[in-house]
């Protein structure tokens, strides 16, 4: 009998965080979930560390640190405190592989320390890599970090059997969102549920506004770059409405490898805690009888500016990355609150990387400090265009 894989998932009760407990829950005989985190959802985390059995939990955001929901936690179960605990939790021999799908830049001090520790990483956090990755990549060893994003953990397996020297081009599959086609005056008017309303996904609520204003699509070219150590040209975005083709790979000689499958995360997650193995599939499979067509169309960079500005700050590089990540998260924020409409979000990042001197990376540090600036300036834009 093989030995249980021990996991730690880092925001267990997100949207990743669930469906990562519930690809352990049908593998039960390969997979031992050892500590949780959650940021506010406190009993959430209790009755999933009840469920589990884990060892260790950690609360992140102080307002609930002492929530009663925490006295239903088992009673050989300790808790940890603070913004260091959900790394702290992981740092113990008992974790094989560690889930980051902690939401925005709070997941790159984590991503950094654990890749530092020589823990295996399976990251479904993309600003790690958007924000960090000059810092992060060169610290990788080879098979300790796994991508869990669907387009990421695609292209993964594409160049499984590969030669990554012979590749013409990533083609990086979009489904365009739910307002695909629509102009940049008919985006003015739309509201916070209308881009949450998205046509394929299942996601939390900051990466279905990012996939609305595909900001999620120009983040995962830089994160691409990062991991497949490739250039900006080399990453092609294609919209694919169905979502049916996460993405494919061209190769020198003109043949294409392409991932498809159905539209459900519990797929790469899997994926990355059974790798290099593969498991019974945790969801529906696909009938390709039924499908009837697949569709392929350019994006709008016109209409949708924010993957016009990611293309320009993955170009640029150095410390860019990290404002325009931050000036994103609190736009996003903004808009969902009724703060701002939908096409000043990509105004809001814009003001910001214009008044930000680019700077080569060089600490995490350094890092956070441009990242802790950026969101200032993001909220004193958005104070002065409300007031």
């Amino acid at each position: 009998m093989q030995d249980l894989k021990r996991v730690a998932i880092l925001g267990c009760t997100g949207s990743i965080g669930t469906q990562a407990l519930d690809v352990c829950r049908q593998h039960a005989d390969k997979l031992s979930v050892v500590a949780l985190s959650a940021h506010s959802r406190t009993s959430d985390l209790a009755m999933f560390a009840r469920e589990f059995g884990v060892a260790r939990v950690a609360v992140t955001d102080p307002a609930h640190f002492d929530d009663a929901s925490l006295c239903d936690l088992p009673d050989a179960c300790s808790l940890y405190k603070g913004s260091q605990a959900a790394i702290d939790i992981c740092m113990h021999e008992d974790v094989d592989i560690v889930l980051v799908s902690i939401v925005g830049a709070a997941g790159l001090s984590a991503t950094y320390q654990l890749i530092a520790a020589g823990k295996q990483v399976a990251l479904a956090n993309k600003e790690s890599l958007v924000v960090g990755g000059d810092l992060i990549m060169s610290m990788v060893k080879p098979g300790q970090m796994l991508p869990v994003d669907s387009e990421h953990a695609a292209i993964f397996q594409c160049y499984q059997g590969e030669n990554p020297r012979e590749t013409h081009c990533i083609w990086l599959t979009c489904s365009g969102g739910p307002f695909f086609g629509r102009t940049r005056d008919q985006l003015a008017s739309v509201t916070p549920a209308d881009a949450l309303a998205h046509p394929t996904w299942n996601m939390g609520a900051k990466i279905t506004i990012d996939s609305a204003t595909l900001m999620n699509k120009g983040l995962e070219r830089i994160e691409a770059k990062h991991l497949f150590n490739v250039g900006m040209d080399d990453i092609v975005v294609v919209i694919q409405r169905q979502s049916k083709i996460h993405s494919m790979v061209e190769f020198d000689d003109g043949s294409v490898i392409a991932h498809l499958g159905a539209s459900d995360m519990r797929i790469p997650i899997q994926y990355a805690f059974s790798y290099p193995q593969r498991w019974a599939a945790p969801a529906p499979r696909v009938d390709f009888r039924t499908i009837g067509s697949l569709d392929f169309d350019s994006p709008d960079m016109e209409s949708f500016r924010c993957l016009k500005l990611a293309d320009y700050v993955g170009r640029d590089g150095g410390t860019m990355p990290c404002v325009l990540n931050a000036a994103n998260e609190v736009a996003v924020d903004a808009f969902l609150h009724g703060d701002l409409p939908f096409t000043g979000i990509d105004e809001v990042v814009e003001e910001c990387l214009g008044a930000h001197a680019r700077q080569d990376v060089e600490s995490l540090e350094q890092l956070l400090d441009i990242d802790a600036w950026a969101r200032d300036a993001a909220r004193e834009v958005i104070r002065c265009r409300v007031g």
